[in-house]
């Protein structure tokens, strides 16, 4: 094996989508190539950008952001990239505000407990689900 070979192993995985370079040392790892052949191959992936943590943060967090996800769920997804937890921030900070994309959803699902429920499962937090599910019941779901 070689730096070359984990580049190439690298490059067939990210034609699929993008990745973080932590996945990316995962596979390679998985792949058998030592230590020096993976930094070298993500030097390499990095210098040339194809491997950028933050592109991938932000890319990811908005496709998540756009299937419905709530804050918690999309900084753990980042985080189980193994995103360094200052993109993780900032890739959330681009997003539309929690409340206002859980409240997009409850136009379209309606303002009930089952919303709420289906709200809290995608990772919004419990405040924004109270906020937007029962603003005029004093924060108690019926």
């Amino acid at each position: 094996m070689s730096a070359e070979g984990a580049v190439e192993t690298a490059l067939r995985a990210l034609r699929h989508r993008d990745l973080s370079a932590a996945e990316l040392e995962r596979r390679l790892a998985g792949r058998g190539f030592a230590e020096d052949e993976r930094v070298a191959a993500l030097a390499t992936l990095r210098r040339t950008g194809l491997v950028d943590d933050r592109r991938f943060a932000e890319s990811r967090a908005a496709a998540l952001a756009d299937r419905g996800a709530g804050d918690a769920l999309i900084r753990h997804d980042l985080e189980e990239a193994g995103v360094d937890s200052e993109l993780v921030s900032d890739a959330v900070g681009l997003l539309d505000l929690e409340p206002e994309r859980a409240r997009r959803i409850v136009e379209r699902r309606g303002p009930d407990a089952r919303t709420a429920r289906y709200l809290a499962s995608k990772g919004f937090s419990e405040e924004t689900v109270l906020a937007v599910v029962a603003p005029g019941a004093n924060g108690e779901l019926g």
